[in-house]
């Protein structure tokens, strides 16, 4: 009998406990950086030829795919050109400066530059905000603009209202499932990450369009165990070989050919950035390998003789606190 030690409704407890990001807390965190949001909107009423124009929530407290362990939030802002200068390292700087007069409560020391972005710590909560510019395009409806990405530092085309309406889209089409199997994905890859450190590379926007892309090829998510069974066997049965794209604002035949990098998932709102190109064939055979083993892991859980059994094969997906 498949599943007799370990069933869906365990999983969907653990991830009660121990995966999601509690409710208040969501709630919390958003109520902090709307304050952010109002002294920012405030600050720009006063000085409307400063060069900034709005802050927007993003990342996984905008979509809703936050994890337990979540310790920085992610928020872009709005910039404009030639206001704000050319180049990611002096566009930093000059944030760092804008943000200072914005929030002159804060310690210097509190707001810094980071990994292509700016920290906003905050002493209290301990959580970080980490503030993204983008060069807004003037009067786009779709609120598009470029920002220097994380992974090559180029100038690329990215919306947050997009993005945000591609996830939304699909969790209304399966209310709280497609949600809770990204954040199974990703709790199982920051646990892959703890363990192999920077040899394994799996980033979460990887994640979501990898169960987008599921969900949209008619995979239920329903019944977590059969679920991640499936995500696991499709990365390992692919390989990530195939072209992962998607046509929510574009026309199937807009899509361009496979190019040659080791793993293509187009970007759905731009379709000239793979947000994979960096990865290479041994980052690719790796995710593949511990796709395997997850997978593995969990088809022995499925068949186990004893609860012991079940328990312990599915640590090895989650890690040695799963408990039923």
């Amino acid at each position: 009998m498949r599943d007799e030690f370990v069933k869906h409704s365990d999983l969907a407890a653990f991830a009660d406990s121990s995966v999601n990001l509690k409710r208040e807390d969501a709630k919390e965190y958003r109520e902090q950086v709307n304050r952010l949001r109002t002294k920012m909107e405030a600050f720009i009423k006063e000085n409307p030829d400063v060069g900034l124009r709005k802050m927007l929530l993003s990342g996984s407290l905008a979509k809703g795919t936050a994890l337990k362990s979540l310790n920085d939030i992610d928020v872009a802002i709005h910039v404009t050109s030639p206001d704000a200068p050319t180049g990611e390292s002096d566009l930093l700087d000059w944030l760092v400066e804008q943000l200072r007069k914005v929030y002159p409560n804060m310690n210097a020391d509190q707001i810094s530059r980071g990994n292509h972005c700016v920290r906003i710590s905050f002493r209290g909560s301990g959580l970080d905000v980490d503030v993204v510019p983008i060069y807004e395009i003037d009067d786009d409806p779709l609120g598009r603009g470029y920002l220097y990405a994380s992974d090559s530092g180029n100038r690329v085309l990215t919306s947050i209202p997009m993005h945000l309406d591609f996830i939304r889209k699909r969790k209304a089409s399966c209310v709280t499932h497609y949600a809770q199997m990204i954040r199974f994905a990703k709790f199982w890859s920051a646990k892959r990450k703890i363990v192999m450190g920077d040899s394994f590379r799996c980033k979460s926007f990887l994640v979501e369009l990898l169960m987008a892309k599921r969900l949209d090829s008619g995979a239920i998510l329903s019944n977590y165990p059969d679920a991640l069974e499936e995500f696991f066997a499709y990365i390992v049965q692919t390989r990530l070989s195939d072209q992962i794209a998607f046509t929510d604002y574009f026309k199937a035949s807009e899509i361009p050919d496979r190019g040659p990098s080791s793993i293509e998932i187009l970007d759905p709102v731009n379709l000239e950035n793979s947000i994979v190109a960096d990865y290479s064939e041994s980052d690719r055979n790796t995710l593949v390998d511990q796709a395997e083993d997850a997978l593995d892991a969990i088809s022995e859980a499925r068949h186990a003789t004893t609860k012991g059994r079940a328990i312990e094969c599915w640590k090895e997906v989650f890690g040695p606190t799963f408990k039923v």
